[in-house]
């Protein structure tokens, strides 16, 4: 096609240049030079990739690279007609004159194609459907749900606050109003359904939204963006629900990819507690940096399976990596260290739900403190280089057998640190938005099943961030932390726990009851992120992460055989957990077994 274009409008610049009169054109030196054109345009062409599938019909980066070509071929062989054009019978402005109309030509042919591909508007059959942002994004959904003979949507009109759009039509859909016309113009267009397509939409605009359209029966969805954490331009994931991370402001992570990929790229990684909400998006982080390989250590098969398929969309459990093993077992966790002998491990096993531990304090040694040490004392004897342990904002201030076990576990990590010279450090962070067992997917059930939901202080704040944010950190974390470190993953300004309710009843639709109970024993109002004897300050200026350091605690100072010939948890475990941590405690926690 883009060669017969070049054959057309040569010839039509002839008749042009001869007014008409056809006799006075030399046809064999015509044909001579469309061969020439149509041989540089195929060589130039495969030089773009025009002409090997890379780009889409009609796409901003086809028509560009068809510039290129046409404009290197129009030089070439117009220079050339210049010098020798009158001496073999073809005028010198030939190629020149017929190059801005070949080129329309070739760009018609496509936009042909590209039309053939849409569907027209008249087929869709979808839920109507208004796009609030009529910019670059709103513009791509509109072409996705034309281009999708399965999209559920059928686009009936544009939102948009900015009065220059007013009058915009893009591929017929027009802009009906702005954000506050939405009663209105839903009721106009008989629309079902209100997506968001706003790149930066934050969680002010996004409670904006919904506290217009929460009135209407109309669906509130929203077009995310994949970011640009790993280098790639910023992509449209598919249309979804309105999720709370929506609604809670945080600001943007960056990476410093290139060093993150020199202590990643290459290494033996092992991961604990790999099956966990944590562990799980955390080995997926890890794998988008090439290790040596990927070691995934819990001790429940069917969260292994989970982590298995999320990484490789397999379920068999048949691969060598993939360890069910328990941090409590010392000789077990020691052979598996032996076989792999990772360079880089993430310990993100533990117990975590306060309540449970504030009964049964002696599950949270188990686990949390002598699990941990366990994991210390295998990684050093490998010669792990770096060791990252997760911790928790209750370990800040503790107040509960969650916290003061946790700040056991940062104090030991401390000490290893300080006794290999190696970066052995923890990072604190508070709730992760999503997590299994964390209170937001609580939350989500209580509604869904229509029962009140409870919440334990009307003015109980906590810091949030989502799975993926926070592993992301955590990968940071491990770059820049060193022996003895407690990285603190600023999370912004905490967020009262009424406000998520209050959002997640806004998105839900649902009328549902809040009931109060009470703090639960050793239970904060507010958390904090850093203790009143701890000094934190940011360690790089985009990253979030700051730097404090928790005292070292010497394995020695553990009485192991006084905590297990204990007969339980009444007898003052939690007390020797609050003694040996190093804090006060300031709330009296439940003996009750």
């Amino acid at each position: 096609m883009d060669a017969c274009s070049w054959a057309v409008c040569l010839f039509i610049a002839a008749v042009l240049r001869y007014d008409f009169q056809l006799g006075r054109i030399h046809v064999l030196p015509l044909v001579v030079l469309v061969g020439w054109l149509s041989l540089i345009q195929f060589v130039a062409g495969l030089t773009a990739w025009l002409y090997q599938g890379r780009y889409a019909a009609g796409s901003l980066e086809e028509i560009r690279a068809l510039g290129w070509v046409v404009a290197v071929q129009t030089v070439a062989i117009g220079l050339l007609c210049v010098f020798v054009g009158i001496s073999v019978g073809l005028p010198r402005s030939l190629v020149f004159s017929a190059a801005p109309f070949a080129l329309c030509l070739m760009l018609c042919t496509r936009l042909l194609r590209r039309l053939a591909n849409e569907r027209p508007q008249s087929s869709i059959r979808g839920r109507r459907t208004l796009i609030f942002g009529a910019g670059s994004l709103g513009q791509i959904t509109l072409h996705r749900m034309l281009m999708d003979s399965r999209a559920p949507y059928q686009a009936v009109g544009f939102l948009d606050d900015d009065p220059a759009k007013a009058n915009l039509a893009i591929r017929g859909v027009r802009v009906l109003g702005a954000l506050e016309d939405l009663p209105g113009v839903a009721e106009q267009v008989q629309a079902a359904v209100l997506v968001v397509a706003i790149a930066d939409a934050n969680a002010t605009q996004m409670a904006r939204v919904m506290s217009v359209a929460s009135p209407l029966e109309i669906d509130v969805k929203v077009v995310p963006t994949l970011d640009k954490s790993f280098g790639d331009q910023v992509r449209v994931g598919a249309i979804r629900d309105v999720a709370i991370e929506d609604l809670i402001d945080r600001p943007p992570v960056n990476l410093d990819i290139p060093k993150i990929a020199s202590y990643l790229s290459g290494k033996r990684v092992l991961v604990t507690g790999a099956g966990g909400s944590i562990g799980q998006e955390l080995c997926v982080q890890i794998k988008k940096y090439a290790p040596a390989s990927l070691v995934l250590l819990d001790h429940d098969e069917t969260h292994l399976q989970d982590t298995e398929f999320a990484l490789w969309g397999t379920g068999l459990l048949m691969r060598p990596e993939i360890i069910l093993a328990d941090i409590r077992d010392q000789d077990g966790l020691q052979r598996v260290f032996d076989d792999w002998r990772p360079e880089v491990v993430f310990h993100a096993a533990a117990l975590k739900h306060v309540p449970m531990l504030q009964r049964y304090p002696q599950a949270a040694w188990d686990t949390n403190v002598a699990g941990t040490l366990n994991v210390l004392k295998c990684a050093r004897l490998v010669g792990t280089q770096v060791f990252v342990n997760i911790s928790t904002d209750k370990a800040a201030n503790p107040t509960t057998v969650l916290g003061y076990s946790k700040r056991v576990a940062e104090r030991l990590t401390s000490w290893m640190g300080e006794q290999t010279g190696k970066d052995y450090c923890s990072v604190r962070f508070g709730n992760v938005l999503g997590s299994r067992g964390s209170m937001v997917p609580l939350f989500q059930r209580m509604i869904e099943s229509g029962i009140p939901i409870t919440v334990t202080h009307e003015e109980a704040t906590r810091y949030f961030m989502t799975i993926s944010e926070a592993c992301q950190l955590v990968v940071q974390a491990g770059a820049i932390g060193r022996a003895g470190d407690v990285m603190i993953l600023d999370m912004g300004e905490s967020v009262r726990v009424m406000d998520i309710v209050n959002r997640l009843i806004e998105i839900s639709g649902k009328v549902c009851k809040v009931q109060i109970t009470g703090l639960r024993e050793g239970e904060k109002i507010h958390e904090v992120l850093v203790s009143t004897d701890e000094e934190g300050g940011v360690t790089h200026p985009g990253n979030r992460i700051m730097r404090t350091h928790v005292p070292p605690l010497s394995p020695e100072d553990l009485d192991a055989e006084a905590w297990h010939t204990r007969s339980g948890p009444a007898d003052g475990l939690e007390e020797e957990i609050r003694h040996i941590s190093g804090d006060v405690p300031q709330i009296a926690v439940n003996n009750r077994g």
